[in-house]
């Protein structure tokens, strides 16, 4: 069996498995889920799997969606987000580990460097200040962004079409995915470090999406698994995205794999940006509730 063939097998194994998990589950909250809207929560879950399929992650489409019409309970929304997140990510590491053919070395590297930054690393991450993470990270990707603009406009060279990493650039690849992973842990995605990384690195822009899809689709694996057994999930709504989650991912998938390499890399760019503002946001807005709840606080 080839590499890839193996990745394939340990996506439809482990994908099967968490079907059964999240069957077993809905079976045994139905009753209790029984008013879940599945209709708006089917459609925001596509539409946010569609969007992620381009490079811009999903949680944040859906937790302001599900936030604003009052769909899950919060309490719950954290494991529901990781459960949505399975299938969909199964299915996009399968339509692009056929459709590009990235070095075998760099990807299982690369895809070994995340699920073990996110089962080691975490513990060192979650002591870091996660609005601090926010802010450097956030301004880090403007200053890409930049760099990336100024590459499309032959003002910078930048970028290449390499589907493989050797020597210190594969080093510096393995690191930082062993990062991102750990930072996944702290409500920092993958998608958007890990594909600047690649295009930094000289690597086709089409080469993250299967590294970063298959990286996040092992990592959901355990997150989800971890979830269902402490029953901290709605599986109505976790298995309604199940459904309509991948539909979203194939229509995003095929409209990414016919792109030219000039169109990518603007939508790189894109990604990219809107990563930074929205970690800018999720910053300032914490820091707002943090100065609201000092204020509160001093005046009892």
């Amino acid at each position: 069996m080839t590499v890839f063939a193996v990745i394939q097998a340990g996506l439809l194994v482990g994908g099967l498995v968490f079907i059964a998990m999240l069957l077993l589950s809905w079976r045994k909250n139905r009753e209790q889920e029984a008013q879940t809207k599945i209709l708006p929560i089917g459609l925001i879950g596509g539409f946010a799997n569609f969007c992620d399929t381009l490079g811009v992650g999903s949680f944040a489409i859906k937790t302001a969606g599900y936030k604003q019409f009052k769909l899950i309970d919060d309490q719950l929304l954290p494991g529901t987000l990781n459960c949505q997140a399975v299938l969909a990510t199964v299915v996009q590491s399968l339509i692009f580990l056929t459709a590009v053919d990235v070095d075998p070395t760099t990807m299982v590297s690369m895809v070994l460097a995340a699920c073990l930054g996110a089962t080691f690393g975490a513990r060192l991450v979650s002591s870091w200040d996660r609005q601090l993470i926010r802010l450097v990270m956030s301004g880090a990707l403007l200053v890409v962004a930049s760099l990336m603009l100024a590459g499309q406009l032959k003002l910078f060279p930048l970028g290449g079409l390499e589907l493989g990493l050797t020597g210190w650039k594969l080093a510096v690849a393995i690191a930082g995915n062993f990062l991102f992973g750990a930072l996944m842990t702290v409500g920092i995605g993958l998608y958007a470090p890990c594909m600047t990384m690649v295009y930094l690195l000289g690597m086709h822009p089409l080469a993250a999406f299967p590294i970063m899809m298959c990286s996040c689709a092992f990592l959901s694996f355990f997150s989800a698994g971890g979830f269902i057994r402490m029953n901290r999930i709605n599986s109505r709504a976790a298995l309604v995205v199940a459904i309509t989650g991948p539909i979203g991912v194939v229509i995003a998938a095929y409209l990414v794999k016919s792109l030219d390499l000039h169109l990518l890399a603007w939508l790189v760019i894109g990604v990219v940006l809107y990563t930074a503002i929205t970690m800018y946001r999720s910053w300032a807005k914490e820091r707002v509730l943090a100065g609201k709840e000092a204020l509160a606080g001093s005046t009892e």
